[in-house]
This record gives structure tokens, C-alpha cells and sequence, in this order.
């Protein structure tokens, strides 16, 4: 029978009192997906969890001899006929089995086939993030409901240096601009030091006196506010920064953080705010509503020191896992290598940028982003952005008629 589609229990037996069968049990057939689902199963907590090297096939094969586990992850790239492969399966499982499904088809119809026809609980397409499967797979196998997406608007990132000369700034204005010139997306890059913040000056954008006045105001705030109030760097990418005097403070309303980004998130895909560290109301506001928040950390002592007192702030309600760790400026000379950070962080770095003094300090002083994108700096970027970047299958024509039939498996 149908249910919410959240396990209520991995630790549950079965009604019959069968304890034979394993709490999970995946196939996965490359290594940067087997990666990523270990990491994030680890991160969650969850032990004894069966993770093998292999397809489709073996996972039938498999099952043709074995107990069929509470919770079963297969993966079907590669197949030519997967949903006819994903019917094969059927015959060898038992039929209240909980199926999650990885694989390289990106159109929604194919999606709504595994998931609304066929009964599989989620289906997610490579490359893997850690993202995509922290929303839609943990639920699956904690218990816990699925975390609110709010999908209907851009996504909001959060950029923090976890000290200052981190270089947060320098990868905000980049992802920004990755995002507005390169991908072609609707962005904005939001400055949250009104006072000494530089994200208008590396992207060659300009300040203006209308952040303070939605902080200060939210009630003006409107699509109009914010169609004149953010600046235009490019075709698609804008700026929201200020540029206050040092002695007028701008008078923060009470929960004015909210309406801006609701605001920002009706006109532009991809909000990217530049946040500092300092325990601010607008800061911590602005960290609570963002989809992702990324620390980027140097290879120092006092950055590892840092590092761990924002990993021990509380999520917000939209960020179903702990923050994106960006290493940044590897190789500095004095510094930590990647190894002693991680052993004392305690947790593996998402994207690691090498130090580049001569290829940043030139872009940084010219405003010329595409300058920096370029190398390994423009590795970690587009390594940051798919992370970061929604998870959305695209409407798309199917390529051939499939007959396919229920399968059983319980929703």
C-alpha cells in the first residue's frame, strides 16, 4: 500500500520477524557515485550499509539468490533498455523493497516513468553531488522528512571566509559570474558588507544606495525595488552592493533579510551572497534562508580553528547538510597540506583551489573575472557550481516508446 515514501525505521523488522535482510544494499557502477554515496551515508551516521561495485545486472543476479534488503540503490546507466532492465529486478525482489535509482537519462518523462509508474521512491541522474543526494536520497533511509526545497525561485548560495584573506569575495564574484556569463543563468552577486565589501569591484560592477534602503525599509521592497536597486554587469548578471559611509551605520529592521531574498528569488535563478563572518543580524539572517552555505577556509591553523566554529552553527531550514568546505590558496607557503586539515576537521573538503597569487591578484585588479576563470582556479569553480547548482530534469521528448507495467514496489 502506498505510504509517504519515508522509511519510518531502518532499525525495524519486517511484520513476518524476518531479520535477514539488510538494512541496505547498492550497486553503483563508478567510482565517483560510490564515493559520494559513502561520504554522505557516513555523514548521516548510518552504519552497516552494503555499498558494492557493479550494475544493474549484478544487482539481479544477485538478488536472484540473496534476501532482498529493506532499502535497494541500483544503478541503470549504461543500460539500453532500463526500465525493461528495472522490470527484470522486479522478478527477483521481494515486493515491499524501497528502490532508489541512479542513472545518466535527464528527461523528466523518464523520471516520472521510475518514480510515478514504476514505484521507485527517488531517481537521481550522474554526476552525483553530494546536494542531490543529501535532499533526496537521505530522507529515504533516515527517517526524517524531506527537507522544504522551495523550489518555485532561484536558489540562494552563501559564500563566508571563515576569517578575512580567505578569498570568499574572489570565488563569490567568480561563481557569479560562472553562473550569469558563462552558464547563461538570470544572477545576482549580493554584498553583504555594506561598508568594505569588494564583490562590485571584482566584477567590475557598481554600489548603490539600494540595499540600505531595503534593510532599513522592507516594506518598499517589490520586483520594481529590486529591478532598479540591483546594477547590471552583464546581460544576466547583477550587482546588490553598497557603499555606506564609515560613520551611518545602516539600521537593520528586524527580519528584513527575508523579503529581499523572496524578492530576488522571483527575478534570478541564482542568488549568490557574499556574507561575512561577523555575527551580524543581516548575516545571520541571510545564512539561515540559503539553499547552500559554503565556508571557504585558508591552510591555517586559525582557518581550521574558524572552520569548526561556523560547522557548529545549526542549519537552516533549506540546507539538508552541513556546510560546502572550500579550501582555498593550497600550496601557500607556511601552510597546512590537505591532509592535516582534513584529519583536523574531522570531515573530507568538498573542492580544494590551489594558491595562484599572480592569476588572481591580476584579475582581482583589473575587475576581470574571465581572467581568473581560467586553469585550475576555473577547475574549482565549476567544480563549486555543480555542487551548488539545482538539481532539475528538463522536460524532454522521450526517445523511444517503452512498455512498461507496475512493478509493485511500495511508494
Amino acid at each position: 500500500m502506498p505510504d509517504d515514501g519515508r522509511l519510518s525505521s531502518l532499525t525495524e523488522e519486517s511484520a513476518s520477524g524476518r531479520d535477514d535482510r539488510a538494512k541496505l544494499l547498492a550497486f553503483v557502477n563508478d567510482g565517483a557515485s560510490e564515493a559520494i554515496l559513502r561520504e554522505m551515508l557516513a555523514e548521516a551516521g548510518l552504519a552497516g550499509m552494503n555499498i558494492r561495485r557493479g550494475n544493474l545486472r549484478a544487482a539481479i543476479a544477485t538478488l536472484a539468490k540473496a534476501p532482498t534488503p529493506q532499502i535497494l540503490i541500483v544503478d541503470v546507466s549504461g543500460e539500453a533498455q532500463p526500465l525493461t532492465a528495472l522490470s527484470d529486478l522486479s522478478e527477483v525482489v521481494e515486493p515491499d523493497v524501497r528502490v532508489l535509482v541512479i542513472g545518466e537519462e535527464e528527461s523528466l518523462n523518464f523520471y516520472r516513468l521510475v518514480t510515478r509508474q514504476l514505484g521507485a521512491l527517488e531517481y537521481l541522474y550522474k554526476p552525483l553531488t553530494r546536494d542531490m543526494v543529501a535532499r533526496h536520497f537521505l530522507p529515504h533511509l533516515t527517517g526524517e522528512p524531506l527537507a522544504a526545497d522551495n523550489v518555485q525561485g532561484g536558489r540562494v548560495v552563501t559564500i563566508t571566509g571563515v576569517r578575512g584573506g580567505a578569498g570568499a569575495s574572489t570565488i563569490a564574484a567568480h561563481l557569479a559570474w560562472h553562473f550569469g556569463v558563462a552558464a547563461g543563468r538570470h544572477t545576482v552577486l549580493l554584498d553583504a558588507d555594506l561598508h568594505f565589501g569588494t564583490s562590485a569591484l571584482l566584477v567590475d560592477g557598481k554600489a548603490s544606495a539600494g540595499l540600505r534602503t531595503a534593510l532599513e525599509a522592507p516594506q518598499r521592497i517589490d520586483e520594481l525595488f529590486v529591478e532598479r536597486a540591483a546594477q547590471p554587469v552583464s546581460g544576466r548578471l547583477f550587482v546588490l552592493a553598497g557603499e555606506e559611509k564609515l560613520d551611518q551605520p545602516p539600521i537593520y529592521a528586524a527580519g528584513a533579510a527575508e523579503p529581499l531574498i523572496e524578492a530576488l528569488r522571483r527575478r534570478y535563478n541564482m542568488i549568490i551572497a557574499d556574507i561575512p563572518p561577523a555575527p551580524l543580524a543581516f548575516n545571520q539572517d541571510l545564512l539561515a534562508l540559503g539553499h547552500h552555505r559554503v565556508l571557504v577556509l585558508p591552510p591555517t591553523l586559525a582557518g581550521v580553528r574558524d572552520t569548526l566554529r561556523l560547522l557548529a552553527l545549526a542549519n537552516g531550514r533549506l540546507q539538508p547538510r552541513r556546510p560546502i568546505l572550500v579550501l582555498n590558496r593550497l600550496g601557500t607557503p607556511g601552510g597546512l597540506t590537505r591532509a592535516q586539515i582534513e584529519e583536523a576537521l574531522k570531515v573530507k573538503l568538498d573542492v580544494v583551489i590551489p594558491d595562484l597569487p599572480r592569476q588572481m591578484g591580476r584579475a582581482a585588479s583589473f575587475g576581470q573575472p574571465a581572467a581568473g576563470l581560467r586553469g585550475e582556479f576555473r577547475t574549482g569553480i565549476h567544480a563549486l557550481a555543480r555542487e551548488v547548482a539545482f538539481v532539475k530534469l528538463p522536460e524532454a521528448a522521450p526517445r523511444r516508446r517503452v512498455a512498461w507495467r507496475w512493478l509493485g514496489w511500495r511508494r
